[in-house]
This record gives structure tokens, sequence and C-alpha cells, in this order.
């Protein structure tokens, strides 16, 4: 072959990063070799790979093609390389996880991944649904574990755990009484709410659609714990995961509002790549994750550690 791994590992990353600076950086060579073993590659075959706009390198239309086929060979090869090393442990894995699924499930799943086997690496990232859907296109991420919906053709959606998000509020607010809310009650309120882009917010406003009025969003938060230390204050309502509100309700630090009108059901979701080849690191990930799930009708009521 006129190609070698080590040239494919370089022009993956450079599509990356779209910079052979930033490659040379991620892979610990001089820019100069990084630089020079994409150039050969290109030359071995008198064609570009890239497009060259200013300082940056965009993948041209043959290196989108060329990228998925890249990715799957050096997975295989590392691999290989672990078969041929009698490793019994997996190679690196990059999990990109949605707040409420990172915060509060990806990193007890990752801690446990890790006492099974010490050798291996974890990156867990935690961004909201858009980026994490972002990353898995441009292969940055190895699996996605995200809270909002994800239509993309190029990604497999499985489906996860059942979760619920519930309208709240400080205990000494009004709406604090137990009984029942209907919408326009709801929306005469200063509501607190996570960011557009996230999967939280992509489900509030789902629930809403058929709502004619307006809701008055006070605040924009990207993450719950800031809504939730928001809302105790007195500022306004939120709307997060039951999950990420279990142990407030149990202090009695934040309460819940009832809301009959508003379907605020969603699902926990795997995402990967549909080009990408599923490593054995990463089914094993996810089995973890549907060990820790198994026979559970809602997240809020996954057994976890209380947090006084």
């Amino acid at each position: 072959m006129k190609y070698t791994l080590r040239q494919l590992e370089i022009f993956l990353a450079v599509a990356r990063h779209e910079s052979v600076s930033r490659a040379a950086e991620e892979l610990s060579l001089s820019q100069s070799a990084t630089s020079t073993a994409l150039g050969e590659l290109e030359r071995q075959f008198d064609t570009q790979l890239f497009d060259r706009i200013g300082k940056a390198l965009r993948l041209n239309e043959l290196g989108q093609v060329v990228q998925p086929h890249a990715v799957q060979l050096i997975e295989h090869a590392r691999e290989i390389e672990a078969l041929l090393a009698r490793q019994t442990d997996f190679g690196p894995l990059q999990i990109g996880a949605t707040l409420t699924v990172g915060n509060y499930l990806a990193t007890l799943i990752a801690a446990d991944f890790l006492r099974h086997h010490p050798s291996a690496r974890v990156k867990l990232t935690v961004h909201n649904s858009a980026t994490i859907v972002h990353q898995l296109t441009r292969y940055e991420l190895d699996l996605g574990l995200i809270e909002g919906s994800c239509r993309h053709p190029d990604l497999i959606v499985e489906p996860w755990v059942e979760d619920e998000l519930v309208v709240f509020c400080a205990p000494g607010h009004a709406m604090a009484h137990g009984r029942p809310v209907d919408m326009d009650e709801l929306a005469g309120q200063d509501w607190i709410l996570r960011e557009i882009g996230s999967g939280t917010r992509e489900t509030f406003d789902q629930a809403l659609r058929h709502f004619s009025g307006e809701v008055k969003v006070r605040l924009e938060l990207e993450h719950t714990e800031a809504i939730k230390r928001t809302v105790e204050s007195g500022l306004g309502i939120g709307c997060i995961s039951r999950l990420a509100l279990r142990d407030a309700f149990r202090r009695g630090s934040l309460v819940p509002i009832e809301t009959p009108q508003l379907d605020l059901r969603r699902q926990f979701q795997f995402v990967t790549h549909k080009r990408k080849y599923v490593t054995a690191g990463m089914r094993e990930f996810i089995a973890l994750c549907r060990q820790m799930t198994a026979g559970v009708a809602r997240s809020d009521l996954i057994d976890l550690p209380y947090v006084p």
C-alpha cells in the first residue's frame, strides 16, 4: 500500500481540528512533520483531501468520503495491536454526554468502566444535545449519551431509559400549594430555563407546542445546578429532569408543581455514527449503562447514591 496508518492518523487529526498546528499538538509531532506527512499522502495519489480556506483546512468532497473509512481502519488497527500485545483492556474512549446524563449517570458509569478495565482511558465531555450531535458527525466522539431528539441521517439512535421533566419552584413560592396548575397560571410566571439547543429545552418547547400564549422566559442558563439555585432564591419557576431534582425534593429545598396539561416525558438515548466501527470498549460501556437501568421505569428511580 502507498499510504501508512500514521498518515491516516494525521489526516484524521487535521480533519478534526481543521488545522495542521492543532493536529500536530494532539499527536505530539512538530508542525513541519505533520504538514509533510499530509502533503506526502496527497502527492502519492496526486489528489487533494482538503480545501485551503485562509489558515483553515476543510475536508473537500473526496476527503469526506475517505474520512469514515480511515476512522474504521485506524480503530481496527488499534484492536489488532491490542490483540498482538495480548492486552485484555480496551483502547481510549471518547464519550459525550448531555448535562443531565453527564452529571448524574455518565460519571458513575465511567468510574465503573475504569474499575473493570484499569488500563483503559475514558474522556467524558459534557455539552448540550446540539453540540454532542455535531461532534459525533465530525467523528470527534465514539459515543453520545443525549436527552434530546436526533434526526441526523448519518447517526444511529437507540433508546436507553425514560426520563421526565418536572416544573418546580421554591417552597415559599405562591405556586407551592400542591394542587394541579393549568397553562394560564403557568404562563403568568417568570421562567428559569435551559438554553435553546439543549435536550431539556427541546422537550419543554415541544410540550408547549399547542399552547397559543407566551411564556415569560426571565433567564436562560446552561447548567442545571444554576437553575436549581436560582429557583431556590425565589426568582421564578423552572423545568428540568426529575433525576436532577430528586435529592432537592427529598430535602424540601425545592417542590414539584403538578402540571397535568404538559407531557414532559422523553428518552435518554445512545447515539453513534453509522459509519464508525463499534469497538469492544463502546459495547462494554453501553452494556454498563443498560445494567445500571435494568428493570427501571424512569431515570429518577435508578438506585443512586444520596447527596445530602
